[in-house]
């Protein structure tokens, strides 16, 4: 209904950042759909879950997920990440308390999103945020599958970064 009368699908503010970061955090798909048929920005960065702030640079990193991708691959939410995904959501940007959604998924255990974004291109091999890399992240919260499909995509058992530096 707002945005029928002109509301601004790209709005930014409040503890989400915008709506589509709002709506996928919270597991809403037919939300979701409804703002990407209207035009929302898939890598719009903002608020608690991002990092844009009035005059930030977009590329720093800030705030507890980067963008509507990280924060729904935070939750499980594999049909709207695949949602996403399709609508060209970048799955290798940077930026959030967890550096990219791969990191973030993998921290969480989240097996299918995990393949969904290894299958659309995610780096292996990313480093940043607070576990440094995916592998980092998915043995340090005990996830065995998801480092058995990061070891089968090559990711380097050799990598450090984050806060805990290396796998060993």
């Amino acid at each position: 209904m707002l945005l029928d009368k002109g509301a601004d699908v790209n709005a930014q503010g409040g503890v989400y950042g915008n709506a589509l970061q709002a709506a996928s955090s919270r597991g809403h798909d037919q939300v979701v759909q409804m703002l990407l048929d209207k035009g929302a920005d898939v890598n719009a960065q903002g608020g608690m879950y991002g990092n844009l702030y009035k005059g930030a640079d977009v590329n720093a990193q800030g705030g507890r997920y980067g963008n509507a991708l990280q924060a729904a691959s935070s939750r499980g939410h594999d049909q709207m990440v695949q949602m996403l995904l399709d609508k060209g959501a970048d799955v290798n940007a940077q930026g959030g308390m967890y550096g990219n959604t791969l990191q973030v998924a993998s921290s969480r255990g989240h097996d299918q999103v995990v393949q969904m974004l290894l299958g659309k291109g995610a780096d292996v091999n990313a480093q940043g945020g607070k576990y440094g890399n995916a592998l980092l992240a998915a043995l340090l919260t005990d996830h065995d599958q998801v480092v058995r499909m990061l070891l089968d995509k090559e990711a380097d058992v050799n990598a450090q970064g984050g806060r805990y530096s290396n796998a060993l």
